[in-house]
């Protein structure tokens, strides 16, 4: 299943992000890089990792050689901020969060090598993501 950016506009208000870098509306997160994102979609029933759900974020500035340090706080980031706040709203807690970030929209399950991606998968521990390797 799928959940488009306009089923968690109502959700915006629910958690806020850290005060120091609050988003103002769903389809415009600045994350602590100062990297602007759009959420795409998340995806709840991919098979693979047990109930894990897949919150996707574009980021047409993003470049492919950033430091991944940056890049990668910038995605536990929206772990935090985005993906933690909104899981009630989605269904039982997932084993696993993975978070994904591109250039542009691609189709879940295809390969675009033109596209520039990075992903992480997190482990949800409390109210904590915690990083597992990808």
């Amino acid at each position: 299943m799928r959940l488009a950016a306009a089923t968690f506009a109502s959700l915006a208000a629910l958690a806020p992000a850290p005060a120091l870098y609050a988003t103002t509306a769903v389809d415009a997160i600045r994350t602590p890089s100062g990297l602007t994102v759009t959420f795409h979609d998340v995806v709840t029933d991919a098979p693979g990792l047990g109930l894990a759900y897949r919150f996707r974020f574009v980021a047409p500035d993003l470049d492919p050689a950033a430091d991944y340090v940056t890049t990668e706080a910038d995605l536990v980031w929206l772990c935090h901020a985005f993906a933690l706040p909104r899981l009630a709203e989605i269904g039982p807690a997932p084993d696993r969060i993975m978070i994904s970030l591109a250039d542009r929209p691609v189709p879940f399950g295809e390969t675009a090598p033109e596209a520039v991606q990075f992903f992480e998968a997190y482990a949800l521990q409390g109210t904590e993501c915690v990083w597992q390797g990808f």
